[in-house]
C-alpha cells in the first residue's frame, strides 16, 4: 500500500513539476522580452549621442547617474526587474484582489513543490532518519527517500484540501506580507497568518480551511504511515508540526524580502 501511495505521489510531483515549469517557462519569456526592449531603447538613445555629439540638447540623459562623489545612484531608465529572487507573496499595501481557480492551482502547486518545501522536506527527512523515526524505514538512504515521500504525500493532500476547501466560503490561502512596520509588526503579521486567512470582503478570519486541512490530512495518512506512527497521538503531534511548518513558510515569506534587500544595498 505504502509503495503504492509513493509511486503516486511521484507522479503528482511531476505532474505539478511540468505545471510550474510552463508558468515559469512564460514569466522567464516575459522577462526576455522585456530586457530586449531595454536594450532597444538603450541603442536608440547611443544613436541620437553619437549622431549629434556637439549639441548637447539632443543627446538623451544616460541610464548611470551619479551622484558629486561618483558614486553610481538609482537611474529613472533602470531596469525594474528584482536584483535578488524573493518570495512570490503579496503585499499588504497592494490593491486585494481575490484569488481565482487558477490562483489556487498555482498555489498548490508552489506550495506543493516551492524551494521553502522541497527543503523543509529534506531536513524533515534527514532528522527522523538520523532518530531512525519511524523505525520500519531504517536508516540507511532508502528510508530517507521514504521519509521524504511520506512526508509529500502529507504536504500534497493537506495543500489540496485548503485550497478547495477554502474555495466554498472564500479564504484565501495566500500570505500577505508587510513593507513597513517594526521587528514586532512583522512577526505579528507572521503569527496571525498561520492561523487567519484573508476573505473575499478584504478582512481577515481564522482560517477553518487550513484547520480542517492540517488536522484532516494527518489524520488520513495514519492510512498509508508505518504501524509505529499510524495512531492519533502521532497524528496530533503531526498537526502541531504542520502549523510548526506554516509559520516558518510565513517567517521565510515575510523576512526574506527585507534580508535580501539589505545585503544587496550593501554590495
Amino acid at each position: 500500500m505504502r509503495v503504492r501511495i509513493f509511486s503516486f505521489t511521484v507522479w503528482a510531483a511531476m505532474l505539478v513539476g511540468a505545471t510550474s515549469g510552463r508558468a515559469q517557462d512564460s514569466t522567464s519569456a516575459a522577462q526576455v522580452s522585456s530586457l530586449a526592449t531595454q536594450q532597444d531603447l538603450g541603442s536608440e538613445s547611443a544613436s541620437l549621442v553619437a549622431a549629434s555629439p556637439s549639441d548637447p540638447s539632443l543627446a538623451r540623459p544616460s541610464r548611470r547617474l551619479e551622484d558629486s562623489a561618483g558614486n553610481l545612484i538609482a537611474s529613472p531608465h533602470a531596469s525594474s526587474l528584482p536584483a535578488a529572487p524573493v518570495p512570490q507573496s503579496l503585499r499588504m499595501s497592494e490593491p486585494y484582489k481575490p484569488i481565482t481557480g487558477k490562483g489556487r492551482l498555482w498555489w498548490i502547486a508552489t506550495a506543493t513543490m516551492g524551494y521553502p518545501s522541497l527543503v523543509g522536506g529534506v531536513f524533515s527527512a534527514a532528522i527522523g532518519t538520523a532518530l531512525d523515526h519511524p523505525r520500519e524505514d531504517g536508516t540507511h538512504w532508502g528510508g530517507l527517500a521514504e521519509r521524504y515521500g511520506i512526508r509529500l504525500t502529507g504536504v500534497a493532500t493537506s495543500n489540496v484540501m485548503e485550497a478547495g476547501l477554502g474555495a466554498i466560503w472564500g479564504e484565501d490561502p495566500r500570505y500577505f506580507r508587510r513593507e513597513h512596520a517594526s521587528f514586532g509588526g512583522h512577526l505579528h503579521n507572521v503569527v496571525k497568518q498561520t492561523f487567519e486567512a484573508r476573505r473575499r470582503d478584504e478582512d481577515f478570519a481564522p482560517a477553518y480551511a487550513r484547520f480542517m486541512a492540517i488536522t484532516g490530512s494527518n489524520f488520513l495518512s495514519n492510512t498509508w504511515r508505518a504501524d509505529s506512527e499510524a495512531d492519533s497521538a502521532h497524528a496530533m503531534l503531526r498537526v502541531a508540526e504542520g502549523f510548526a511548518a506554516k509559520c516558518l513558510r510565513n517567517s521565510w515569506e515575510e523576512f526574506w524580502p527585507l534580508l535580501s534587500s539589505h545585503l544587496h544595498g550593501a554590495k
